[in-house]
C-alpha cells in the first residue's frame, strides 16, 4: 500500500512546473493523491522539454518518411541508409537553459547527451556539430558565456574523442538573457545492428549501466520547460556535470556489449533521468516496470527515491537484457570499469513501479506517463505579412568597399576560426572538409564514399516571416551540403522558440513547421530526428524564432568534391540563379543601413532544387572547381569569403539591370558562385541556359584585390584583417562578468 510522504500543496505542484488542470488531470488518473516521488515523476514526463505537449499537434506535419529513411523521430535518434549496409544515425539537441546558468558545464553536458543518443543506437560516433547563438557583444555576460561554451564542447568532444567539423555562430540581444546551445552528433553503423529502446519480453532484467548517480541535474528538464528570472543564478544546482572520460569508457563498453546479443532494448538516461528511460522503454513495448532503487549504484550518501528518479547524472544507460547472457554482459562493463547493476524488471501489468528501502514509492499507470501526457492545441496568431522593400528605397553606401569590410568585420560575418581551432575537427583521422566550408565533409570506410554536415537558420527571416524563415532554414542547409557535391539525405531539427503561450509566439512555430515541412517535402530531405526547445524567454523577452536544420547528405566519391575558395588566376566566375537583389531583411540592411524592414527573401523551392541539381551534376562531373551559396550579407560577401580562402582576388562586372548595392549585397535564394575554367565557361553557361538555369559570367579570378567596375579596388589584405580580426579581439578582452 502506498502512503503520501507530503501534503501536495498549490505551491509544490507550481514548483514541479505543473498547472493546476494538470495536476487534476493526475488525480483522475490514480485516483489519489500523489506521493512526492509521483509528483516528480510527472513533473518530469509530462513537462514541455520530455512531452511536446505544445508541438506534437504541429510535428506530425512533418515528413519524416524516405526511401533512406530506416528510423524517423521517436527513437533516440534518427537512422538513414547509405548503401553498402551503413547507416548514419544522427541528432540534434538543445542544452540552452544549462548553458546560459553554467556555460562550461551546461554546453559539455549536451555534448555527451548527443553522443550517448547516438551509441545508444549502435552507431560509432564520426562527427559532432553546433549551432550556437549569443546574446549582443556589449552585454556584460556574452564574452563569458561565450568562453564557457566554446571551451565545455571542446572539452568534452576533443576528450571523448569525436572531430567538431562544423556549425553556426552568432549574436543578438534577444539572445541577452537566453543563449542557444545546439548540440549535433552523427554516428556510423550497419543497417543489422541497430538497437532500438522498445522493451520486450516479461519478468526480464532491467539494468543499469555506466556512471554513479548523484545529485547533479534533478529538475534538470523541468527548468528548461519554463521561462526565466531574475533568479536564474539560484537554478545552477540542476545543471548537471559531465566526464567526457568516462562517456568514452561507456561508449566502448556499450558497442562490445551490443556484440554480445545480451541487449534487448536500450536507452539513453537523459532529460529527466532514470525517470524517463525506465518509463519511455515500458510503455514502447506495452509493459510494466518494476525499479528497485536500492540496487542503483548511487555517489552521494542517503539518497531518497525522489532524487533519484529526478537526477540527471551524465553517463548512464539503462538496458533490458537476455538473462541468458548476464554474466557475459556484467563481465564487459567491469572489463571498463563501469557499474553493472540489475535494479528491476519488466512485467505485464503495465505498471510503474518503484521502490526503495523496501517501501513502495511510486505506482503509475505507465502508458499514461509516457503516451498519453497533456496534448495542447495552443491559440495562435499568424504573423503580420511584411510589404517587400524595393532596393531604390534603401540607401545606397557612399563606398562600396567600405561598406563589404564593414560587413566582414560583423560579429554575425566574421570569421568564426577563434571558436573551431578550440575544437579538434581531425581526430580519427577521417575529416576531408572541416570548419569554414559551406559543409564538412569526412570519409567514410575505404570504398571511396564520404558524408557531408551542415546547419543552418536565419533567425530574422524566421521572425519576419515564419513561413519563409522556414523554408529558407531547410533550403540554406539543402544548398550547403549540394555546394560540396553532396546529395542531401535527411535532417534533424532544433525548434528553438519563446513561451508557446503566447499566441504570437505559438504562431512563429506553427508557421516555421509549415514551412520547414513544405520545404523537405519538396526538396526530400525528411526530418529523422529532433527537440524542441520552449520557454526561451526571460522576464518575457522572447529569442528571436531559430528553428535550426541539421542535413547530412551522401557522396559516392568523396574524392570528387570542391570547397568554396577560388583555386587558381584566371578562372571565369559565374553566378547561377536569379539574383535581383533582394535587400528585405539583409544583413546590409540591418547592420548598415541600421535597421531591418520589409518582407524576407521569398523561397522558391522548385528553383531550388532545379539549380541545385544541377550545381551538384556539375561538381561530380569535374566541371566546377569551387562552388559556394548565396546567403548572409549577399553577392558580394560571398565572392570575398571564396577570394579571402585563397588569397585570390576577382574582378566583378556588375548588372546593369539591378542597383550596385542590391546586386552586392542581396540575398537572393537559389543562387550559387561557382568557378569554371576559362576554355570550357561558353559551353558551361550554354549548357545550363539551355537547362533553364540563369546563368551568366560575372568576372574573373586573379591578383589581390577584389575589384567591382565602376568602384574602387579592395585590398584581401584588408578583407582578410577585417573578417579575421572582430573575434579574437573581442575575446581578448578582460571578461568582466
Amino acid at each position: 500500500m502506498i502512503k503520501n510522504d507530503v501534503d501536495i500543496t498549490p505551491e509544490l505542484i507550481a514548483e514541479h512546473g505543473l498547472k493546476p488542470d494538470e495536476y487534476q488531470r493526475i488525480l483522475d488518473l490514480i485516483g489519489r493523491e500523489p506521493t512526492l516521488t509521483e509528483l516528480g515523476i510527472f513533473s518530469a514526463m509530462w513537462n514541455e522539454h520530455c512531452s511536446y505537449k505544445s508541438s506534437k499537434k504541429w510535428l506530425r506535419t512533418l515528413p519524416t518518411e524516405g526511401p533512406r529513411v530506416i528510423e524517423g523521430p521517436g527513437e533516440n535518434a534518427g537512422v538513414v541508409d547509405i548503401d553498402d549496409g551503413d547507416v548514419v544515425v544522427f541528432k540534434m539537441e538543445s542544452h540552452n537553459h544549462p548553458s546560459f546558468i553554467s556555460p562550461y558545464e551546461g554546453a559539455a553536458t549536451g555534448v555527451g547527451g548527443i553522443l550517448r543518443d547516438v551509441f545508444t543506437m549502435g552507431a560509432r560516433p564520426v562527427a559532432a556539430m553546433n549551432a550556437l547563438r549569443f546574446g549582443a557583444p556589449e552585454n556584460e555576460r556574452t564574452r563569458h558565456i561565450v568562453s564557457g561554451v566554446v571551451e565545455g564542447i571542446g572539452g568534452y568532444g576533443n576528450c571523448f574523442g569525436v572531430p567538431t567539423i562544423g556549425g553556426e555562430v552568432n549574436f543578438d540581444a534577444r539572445y541577452n538573457d537566453n543563449c542557444l546551445v545546439n548540440a549535433f552528433a552523427a554516428g556510423l553503423a550497419k543497417a543489422d545492428g541497430i538497437f532500438l529502446s522498445e522493451a520486450k519480453g516479461v519478468g526480464l532484467p532491467i539494468v543499469y549501466l555506466g556512471s554513479k548517480t548523484g545529485r547533479d541535474g534533478i529538475h534538470g528538464a523541468t527548468m528548461a520547460s519554463a521561462e526565466f528570472d531574475d533568479d536564474s543564478e539560484e537554478k545552477r544546482p540542476t545543471v548537471q556535470i559531465g566526464d567526457p572520460f568516462s562517456e568514452k569508457l561507456l561508449l566502448e563498453a556499450t558497442l562490445e556489449l551490443m556484440k554480445t546479443g545480451a541487449v534487448i532494448a536500450i536507452q539513453d538516461m537523459g532529460a529527466a533521468g532514470l525517470t524517463c528511460s525506465a518509463v519511455e522503454m515500458g510503455a514502447k513495448g506495452n509493459l510494466g516496470v518494476n525499479l528497485d532503487l536500492d540496487k542503483v549504484p548511487c555517489r552521494e550518501e542517503g539518497m531518497t527515491a525522489y532524487e533519484m528518479m529526478l537526477s540527471e547524472s551524465q553517463e548512464r544507460m539503462l538496458m533490458v537484457l537476455d538473462p541468458n547472457k548476464e554474466e557475459e554482459a556484467a563481465a564487459v562493463f567491469k572489463k571498463w570499469d563501469l557499474d553493472f547493476a540489475i535494479v528491476g524488471e519488466t512485467t505485464d501489468d503495465q505498471r510503474f513501479k518503484v521502490y526503495r528501502h523496501k517501501e513502495l514509492m511510486a505506482d503509475l499507470p505507465i502508458n499514461e506517463l509516457g503516451d498519453e501526457a497533456p496534448e495542447y492545441d495552443r491559440p495562435w496568431v499568424e504573423s503580420p505579412k511584411l510589404e517587400p522593400v524595393a532596393a531604390a528605397d534603401v540607401p545606397a553606401p557612399d563606398d562600396l568597399g567600405k561598406a563589404l569590410i564593414q560587413l566582414v568585420s560583423l560579429p554575425d560575418m566574421c570569421s568564426r576560426r577563434w571558436v573551431w581551432e578550440q575544437y579538434d575537427n581531425l581526430i580519427q583521422g577521417n575529416t576531408m572538409a572541416g570548419p569554414g566550408g559551406d559543409a564538412a565533409v569526412i570519409r567514410v570506410g575505404d570504398q571511396g564514399k564520404g558524408l557531408a554536415f551542415a546547419v543552418d537558420v536565419t533567425p530574422r527571416y524566421c521572425e519576419a516571416d515564419p513561413i519563409e524563415g522556414g523554408k529558407q532554414a531547410v533550403a540554406e542547409c539543402w544548398r550547403n551540403l549540394t555546394a560540396v557535391g553532396a546529395e542531401p539525405l535527411a535532417a534533424t531539427d532544433n525548434l528553438n522558440f519563446g513561451n508557446p503561450e503566447k499566441p504570437e509566439i505559438m504562431g512563429q512555430l506553427v508557421g516555421c513547421i509549415q514551412g520547414i515541412g513544405e520545404a523537405c517535402l519538396a526538396l526530400d530531405m525528411p526530418i529523422v530526428s529532433g527537440n524542441v526547445s520552449l520557454y526561451n524567454e526571460t522576464n518575457g523577452q522572447a529569442i528571436l524564432p531559430t528553428p535550426a536544420i541539421g542535413g547530412v547528405g551522401l557522396m559516392p566519391d568523396v574524392t570528387k568534391r570542391v570547397g568554396n575558395s577560388f583555386v587558381a588566376t584566371g578562372e571565369i566566375i559565374l553566378l547561377i540563379g536569379a539574383h535581383e537583389g533582394h535587400l528585405g531583411q539583409s544583413i546590409y540592411q540591418r547592420d548598415i543601413v541600421g535597421k531591418a524592414a520589409g518582407a524576407p527573401p521569398k523561397v522558391d523551392l522548385a528553383a531550388e532544387k532545379k539549380h541545385g541539381t544541377f550545381v551538384r551534376t556539375a561538381i561530380r562531373e569535374g566541371r566546377v572547381t569551387a562552388v559556394h551559396d548565396i546567403s548572409d550579407g549577399g553577392l558580394l560577401v560571398a565572392v570575398a569569403e571564396m577570394g579571402m580562402g585563397s588569397k585570390i582576388g576577382a574582378s566583378l562586372t556588375p548588372s546593369k539591370d539591378t542597383p550596385l548595392h542590391a546586386w552586392a549585397f542581396g540575398e537572393d535564394q537559389a543562387c550559387y558562385v561557382v568557378t569554371v575554367p576559362a576554355t570550357s565557361a561558353e559551353t558551361f553557361v550554354k549548357d545550363a541556359l539551355s537547362a533553364g538555369i540563369p546563368t551568366q559570367a560575372i568576372g574573373t579570378t586573379g591578383g589581390n584585390e577584389l575589384t567591382v567596375e565602376g568602384s574602387h579596388p579592395i585590398s584581401l589584405t584588408d578583407l582578410d584583417a577585417a573578417y579575421e580580426g572582430w573575434l579574437p579581439n573581442y575575446m581578448s578582452a578582460p571578461d568582466t562578468h
